[in-house]
Order: structure tokens, then sequence, then C-alpha cells
């Protein structure tokens, strides 16, 4: 083991975590960068992104209104920290706006929503034909919370998650399953931003619609971190679940081909705040981005 994959590893093990890492430049997938590429890891909020491609299908079929409105009502949304999951009343918006919750601020509660229209089978329906056969989708945040509290023998989610977060006794549970979980690698996620941002993912305008959502994204703690604040975009889907911290992103420095990134990690430790375990997501992108930008991009 040499070069950045080293590096990157290194990195990892300094911050507590182990991980799994893929990056390659948009349209060159014989360049890449790897980790671990192919072992199979728990997506969390990343799970987000093929529901999001799978919500463009929808529009493009004509099956769906982006600009029909609904109204959530409190008393039926999941809960979270972020989005319609912290609103106290009946909100009414767009199945876009909706979505654009769901990506940029990681709204579970719109999320779910969203799921709910499109389908369990509509989402892994798209995967297959983008030939992601290692990647599906179970279930939304919704049902990754009530395995919780069933794994935990908590009386209720926040309770659920007290028992994850803690570091006094080794919880066992579904949700840390690449087997029962939603789950992924960190090769085919590189891939499906590779279809979104050349168009295949769905038609142009809703690739597009896609891209504009992942540059929206609020969270700039992990692989935004890793890079200037000037000169560089980053476009990107985070996941977390206790110690389980992701992200899967395209980075482009101006004048250069982007790159597809996927980091992947899990934390020796369970606390909800764990600063370093964020920040090497960036740093382990840096390290990979920087290896492929030295050949040119």
């Amino acid at each position: 083991m040499t070069g950045p994959a080293q590096a990157i590893r290194r990195a990892l093990a300094d911050a507590g975590a182990q991980g799994v890492l893929h990056a390659m430049p948009l349209g060159c997938p014989a360049r890449e960068v790897e980790v671990d590429p192919d072992e199979p890891v728990v997506m969390a909020s990343v799970y987000k992104l093929p529901l999001l491609v799978a919500f463009c299908r929808l529009v493009d079929a004509g099956e769906l209104d982006p600009r029909e409105r609904l109204t959530v009502d409190p008393a039926e949304r999941t809960t979270g920290p972020t989005g319609l999951s912290i609103m106290r009343d009946p909100v009414t918006m767009s199945w876009r706006d909706l979505a654009c919750s769901m990506i940029a601020v990681s709204d579970n509660a719109a999320a779910d929503v969203v799921l709910r229209r499109v389908g369990l089978d509509r989402v892994n329906a798209a995967l297959d034909d983008l030939g992601l056969e290692r990647t599906r989708v179970h279930g939304g945040t919704a049902d990754v919370f009530r395995s919780l509290v069933a794994d935990t023998a908590a009386p209720d989610t926040a309770a659920a998650f007290r028992a994850l977060t803690s570091n006094d006794a080794a919880v066992a549970v579904r949700a840390y399953d690449a087997v029962l979980a939603s789950a992924t690698t960190a090769r085919e996620m590189t891939r499906l931003l590779d279809a979104v941002w050349s168009d295949r993912a769905a038609s142009p305008d809703q690739c597009r619609f896609a891209r504009e959502l992942l540059g929206a994204q609020a969270w700039q703690h992990r692989m935004r971190s890793g890079f200037p604040p000037v000169g560089v975009r980053v476009a990107g889907k985070t996941g977390t679940l206790a110690a389980v911290r992701n992200e899967v992103g395209v980075v482009q420095f101006d004048g250069e081909r982007p790159v597809a990134v996927a980091v992947f990690t899990q934390a020796a430790r369970a606390e909800e705040v764990l600063p370093r375990a964020d920040a090497v997501i960036g740093q382990a992108a840096r390290l990979a981005v920087a290896d492929l930008r030295s050949g040119r991009l």
C-alpha cells in the first residue's frame, strides 16, 4: 500500500475512524484513488441521493408534478434536527421544494414524505437501471429510527440515540449492518455522481436540478472543509448516524475536470459531536483529489 491510499488510511486512524473511499475524475473512470472502494457500507442519509434520482425520473415520466403542493402535518413528520422536522405547524409546499429541503439540509421529514410518494421499488429500479447492483435502499429515516428503538429496547427515538451514542456499552443495531441497512459501496456512489453530472441519471433538466440541490448543501464541515474557500466548488450529500459519518460529492477546481469523491467512515467513539471525525472526510477527499490533480485533470 503506497501513495494516497496509505496517507488516507493514516489520516483516518489518526482521527479515530475507519473508512472507505473512491475518487475519480468525471468521465475518466480508469483514473482513480481507492481505499477498499467495493466494501459494503451503510449509507445513512446518503440514501437521499438515490431517492432524488428516482424523484427526478418520476418527474421525467410525467407521473409527478413537481409544482403540486401538499401539506405536511407535524403529527406525521419524522424527527430530525433540520427542516420540516423542527417546525411546529402544518407546512404547505411543493414536491420539488420538499426535495430541496431533503438535500440542502438533509431534512428527514421531507425525505420520508418524498419516499412515500416515489416508492422503494422505483428507487431500487433506478439503481438497477444505472447498473448499481450493490446499492440498495431498504427504507427511509423513520424505518431506521423504528429499528433503533427495537434494537436498543428504548421507549422512544431520543432514548435510542442516547443508548447508541453512549461509550459505556456496545450496542448492536441493524442500522450499522451493511447487510441489513440501506447500503452501497464508495465506487458505486462515484458512479452515481458521474451519471448525474453526465445527464445519464435522468433528463438534462432534472440532472441540472439535482446538481443545483447538491451544490446548495448547507454542511461545510466535512468534504468542503478540505478545500480552499475560493477557486473550488463542492457539491455533495452527507450521511450521519451516531458513529457513522459519510459524504459523497463532486469537487471542481476552476478550469479543471470535476472529481467525484465518496467517503464513508465509522468512528471508534460514538459521541454525537466528533469534530476530527467530521474533518477527516475533507482531509481524505483533499488527499485523493490532490493526487488526481497531479496528473493534470
